[in-house]
């Protein structure tokens, strides 16, 4: 797996409608670049911001001089489409070309194959549209299965507008009115708020579990397990073992302006990213609970700001497995990897 070099963490005002920070850095990790991606920073900051800006600054290049010369077939990305820095003129046949990905002068552009996966973040697609959730097992409501003497969501949660119809995954709810459902196959809801997800649960009629009903899931009967399976850590059995984060991936740098942005509605529609609920046949309990290792972080019940389990790059750094858990965040920040699941009863 590739790890990159530890940033400091960026400092925002918190705003519902985008991704905020906690002013103190992660209590449980330290400061990796992955803690600063979990910062959660806004996403409307350096909006107008070229990629290669400050590289190509850094680098002390002049990109008026005219020159093409050390700039052609560095390697670059555009909306998570690798490419290759050309001059435009190469650029041709099946491949097109994209100015601001590349350093150098104005005719070296980001060179792509078109039709390759391109993605609009203004764009609200429904992947979960016409999916219905199951009825739940052992008397447990609809999508639910029972553990010890509650019932739990079989697959991380997906939301439904209360009004009808069902919401994008990838874009933070607002002030919607949201149901909570937990569908197989579904896209589960990253981009949420605690808050706003022990919302989406009570619509159903359900929870966010706590932090002891989520461990007792994992971890299974005594408590004695780290994974969800059994057995020492086996990387890629659950959807945890991402090479390239996808922050670096989406915008094709590793600049620190990208950490503004991670509530970027494409991070998650990159491929090899979030995976569709119980789409890793092998990361379930015995209890036929799904996903409770990587995928999305999943949100608790505890009022100062728990989520649990990792996400699809980490689920190493607070704690493995089913141990991992980040608390430096109130339950009102939110970013790309932010997910939950409901729990029932007793």
């Amino acid at each position: 797996m590739v790890r990159y070099a530890s940033l400091a963490l960026l400092l925002v005002a918190c705003d519902p409608a985008a991704p905020s920070v906690d002013a103190g850095a992660d209590r449980d990790a330290g400061t990796s670049l992955d803690a600063s991606l979990d910062a959660g920073l806004d996403t409307g900051a350096d909006a107008a911001a070229s990629p290669m800006d400050a590289a190509a600054e850094d680098a002390g290049l002049d990109a008026a001089a005219g020159s093409d010369a050390g700039f052609e077939g560095t390697a670059c990305s555009v909306g998570g489409v690798p490419g290759t820095c050309l001059d435009v003129a190469d650029c041709t046949g099946d491949r097109m070309s994209t100015p601001g990905f590349c350093p150098g002068p104005a005719a070296i552009q980001c060179c792509t194959a078109v039709g390759a996966m391109m993605c609009d973040p203004a764009d609200m697609p429904t992947p979960n549209a016409g999916l219905v959730e199951a009825p739940g097992v052992g008397g447990c409501p609809a999508g639910m299965t029972p553990v010890d003497t509650f019932c739990i969501d079989r697959f991380e949660a997906s939301l439904e507008l209360v009004a009808g119809g069902t919401w994008s995954p990838f874009h933070n709810p607002g002030t919607n009115a949201v149901r909570a459902v937990s569908i197989e196959g579904a896209i589960p809801q990253g981009y949420i708020t605690g808050t706003q997800a022990a919302a989406a649960c009570a619509e159903a009629g359900k929870r966010l579990c706590t932090d002891a009903e989520w461990l007792r899931a994992c971890r299974g009967p005594g408590l004695t397990r780290t994974y969800p399976y059994p057995g020492p850590r086996d990387d890629g059995r659950c959807n945890d073992a991402r090479a390239v984060h996808p922050a670096v991936e989406r915008f094709g740098t590793s600049e620190s302006w990208i950490f503004s942005r991670l509530g970027d509605a494409c991070i998650n529609q990159l491929p090899m990213s979030l995976a569709p609920a119980g789409s890793y046949p092998g990361c379930v309990t015995d209890e036929d609970v799904f996903d409770l290792m990587g995928n999305l972080h999943e949100w608790t019940a505890d009022p100062t700001g728990t989520f649990r389990g990792g996400y699809y790059v980490d689920t190493y750094r607070n704690g493995e497995g089913c141990l991992y858990r980040t608390t430096a965040h109130n339950v009102e920040h939110w970013d790309y990897s932010t997910g939950f699941r409901c729990c029932a009863g007793p």
